[in-house]
């Protein structure tokens, strides 16, 4: 029921949090610092009530440990969401996230001198080929939609490839952070619930160095549409709808995800996520009418088979169901 239950938080948080992120992106393409410090706050208020019990509970990892990982989950975040100024279109942002598992491997053969197994290396190659094909077809269309001069279009194709840059930054420092945060758990043990406040808290004085950005998009949202609410009479601009139901869902998904890594296999995990992923995009190029193309299709596929290779679901799945052969010729 707990396993159940947390896969309902995943897909309904996970993919409502995309569909209200590209609401907002869709007016206000530069809004991603806002978004980013309306979801830290929140959360970090509510680690501070329900997991530091308001200051009076000492965290079981040292806060000097917390420092590095929470600069490197500040970083990840604001890059991710600022690169979305860059002219990157939804989907190709949720597809090159999925590269994550490149630069696991990748920083796990340099840092942790691990091996894989041929499997693994074939998974990684199809999701390398699959983000490269979604690429270079994003790269033609931003090209061919720049119905501007010849300075002007280089001048977009340009911003665009410093997009690319951010999101592959972003990538390789959040490998980078999961192995640090690997031998900080194997140190200290897992306390992930500490860990998700104190990543949302200490950061949020950093975002002062966006104040006039963050300040400037408080106008702007409060000079959008109004919309009335239900049953009181009250009108709200439609922007910070927007926003609080991004804040709220983000939560959830965050809760979701943290259940589920308790409740089940982290195979289990990374399937539910990827799906989610997969559902995610699937909604944003129907509704949202993102352009998207045959060879587009073609990459997100092979990311995903790519994906679920990687995560041995086939194997899982032909070895449950000769498990459950087993036992039905057993009761015959």
């Amino acid at each position: 029921m707990g396993s159940a239950f947390a896969i309902a938080l995943v897909f309904i948080g996970c993919c409502s949090n995309v569909v209200s992120l590209e609401f907002l992106v869709r007016e206000f393409p530069g809004c991603g610092n806002i978004v980013t410090f309306a979801q830290f706050l929140f959360i970090a208020a509510e680690g501070f009530i329900s997991e530091a019990n308001f200051g009076r509970k000492k965290p079981v990892i040292p806060v000097r440990n917390y420092f590095i990982m929470v600069a490197m989950f500040f970083t990840i975040s604001v890059v991710n969401n600022y690169a979305l100024n860059f002219n990157i279109a939804m989907p190709l942002h949720m597809i090159f996230r999925s590269g994550s598992l490149i630069a696991n491997m990748i920083l796990g053969i340099i840092i942790l001198r691990k091996k894989y197994s041929p499997s693994k290396y074939l998974s990684i190659a199809l999701i390398s080929l699959g983000i490269f094909i979604c690429t270079v077809m994003s790269a033609k269309q931003v090209d061919a939609a720049s119905e501007v001069p010849q300075a002007q279009s280089f001048s977009v194709f340009v911003r665009w490839l410093m997009g690319i840059a951010m999101l592959t930054f972003a990538l390789l420092l959040s490998a980078r952070m999961g192995i640090f945060q690997e031998t900080l758990y194997k140190r200290f043990g897992k306390h992930s619930k500490e860990a998700l406040f104190y990543n949302h808290c200490l950061p949020l004085p950093g975002f002062l160095l966006f104040y006039t950005d963050i300040y400037n998009h408080c106008i702007y949202f409060s000079q959008s549409s109004p919309v009335a609410l239900p049953a009181t009479g009250i009108t709200v601009p439609i922007m910070w709808i927007y926003l609080l139901v991004n804040v709220l869902t983000q939560y959830v998904c965050i809760r979701g995800v943290f259940i589920l890594t308790t409740e089940c296999t982290s195979l289990t995990v990374t399937l539910v996520v990827t799906l989610r992923k997969f559902l995610s995009l699937i909604f944003s190029i129907l509704y949202f009418q993102n352009p998207f193309t045959t060879w587009h299709w073609v990459g997100t596929t092979v990311v995903f088979v790519g994906t679920l290779l990687y995560t041995e679901v086939w194997s899982s799945v032909q070895a449950a169901l000769r498990g459950r052969g087993v036992k039905e010729k057993k009761k015959e």
